[in-house]
């Protein structure tokens, strides 16, 4: 028994060990990336006029002309002239007259002691004026934040504080080494995949370390991610669609126009590619952990029986899972939806606008990548659990 104990030891010693060294290789992929990606920006000579963000708070309200318009459903609209002191940059601990511009769809009424972000323009002859740009959201965002981050940690324990480690390191990877790296111009599909996989298997591995089930549920996410990839390719070129003719896309059109190489036709690909992920990988830790237990609680199950198994614990995800992200599509676009609804438009012309192949093809991929991946995680899950034979 004893010698039974030192075995088991080592061997959870040894999982841990290759855990972390993928861990370690992670980390240094990551920060190899980054300093790929830094450019050392070299400070030349400011132009002659100029304009600064810098942050602010209401000290005084000289004018107020803002009204409620009912038109507008409620909405202000109206100008404020207002004292602020500026808070960072050059100008801080100054008190500027700031004008504040309010529409329906933009800017807030502010009052006294309110935080504001500022555009501070100065100009050749010394003049500076500033005005509002918006309401200074961030200390409310970040006391979201951590209400969010004690939530999961208070509910999920340790699990919860490894999941919001995962998520950091998901957000980092998004947003300072694949948004840099498209804007530099590489390839939008390959770049795309390359961070989900490395978003994937990081993420296992911290919440479960490097042992069989998460291992698993990694390629399980890889081929699910790779086939929602696929048919998002195959259904944009039976459709005749590409990431042109997406709604916001207008701007990098532009940017591409004045000689930043973002590619732009396969982002609607590589978006529903990134929707996808968090779905596959949630079914597929799903199914291998629930395999996991199904064969430690019957040793003898063979290839076929765990495989079954799996597959009726994933048929039940099927329903929820698919709704889950058909919605999310048509939620991301519901006040467009309404605007073509109040158009009166016929069901043919909705049926072949390209807004409705747009969010069709992203939902669809993205179940299609989910659905598959069931099959996939109990196939890889139960050929890693199935009894080995005899020497």
């Amino acid at each position: 028994m004893k010698k039974d104990g030192k075995e088991a030891l080592a061997a959870w010693l040894s999982r841990e060990k290759w855990g972390l060294l993928l861990l370690a290789a992670a980390a240094l992929l990551f920060a190899a990336a980054l300093l790929l990606l830094r450019t050392d920006a070299e400070e030349g000579e400011r132009p002659a006029d100029y304009a600064e963000y810098e942050k602010g708070v209401v000290t005084a309200v000289l004018t107020d002309s803002t009204v409620q318009d009912e038109a507008s459903d409620g909405a202000w609209r109206g100008e404020q002239l207002l004292l602020v002191e500026v808070q960072s940059g050059q100008y801080a601990g100054k008190t500027l007259k700031v004008t504040n511009v309010v529409g329906p769809l933009y800017g807030v009424p502010l009052q006294v002691g309110d935080g504001a972000s500022l555009i501070v323009n100065t100009y050749a002859g010394g003049d500076v004026r500033a005005t509002v740009y918006e309401y200074n959201r961030i200390p409310a965002l970040a006391a979201l934040v951590v209400v969010f981050l004690l939530t999961a940690v208070l509910v999920g324990g340790k699990t919860g504080l490894k999941s919001l480690i995962g998520l950091a390191v998901t957000v980092l990877c998004l947003f300072w080494v694949l948004i840099p790296l498209l804007l530099r111009g590489a390839p939008t599909l390959p770049t795309v995949f390359l961070c989900c996989v490395y978003i994937a298997a990081v993420s296992f591995t911290i919440l479960g370390g490097l042992h069989r089930k998460t291992v698993c549920a990694m390629l399980g996410t890889v081929a699910g991610v790779a086939l929602a990839l696929l048919f998002g390719l195959a259904a944009q070129s039976l459709a005749r669609i590409s990431g042109l003719r997406m709604s916001d896309v207008e701007p990098l059109l532009q940017l591409r126009q004045s000689g930043v190489p973002v590619g732009l036709r396969h982002l609607l690909v590589g978006g529903l590619t990134i929707s996808a992920l968090g779905a596959v990988m949630d079914v597929a830790m799903s199914i291998s952990s629930a395999l996991e237990e199904v064969h430690a609680a019957n040793p003898g199950y063979g290839f076929r029986a765990l495989f079954r198994s799996g597959m009726n614990i994933g048929r039940d995800m099927v329903g929820t899972m698919t709704n889950t992200l058909i919605l999310a599509f048509l939620g991301s676009g519901f006040t467009l939806i309404l605007y073509l609804s109040s158009l009166g438009l016929s069901r043919y012309q909705l049926l072949t606008s390209a807004y409705l192949a747009i969010e069709l093809i992203g939902g669809l991929s993205s179940s299609i990548g989910m659905i598959l991946a069931i099959p996939l995680t109990a196939l890889i899950s139960a050929f890693s659990l199935r009894p080995k034979p005899e020497a």
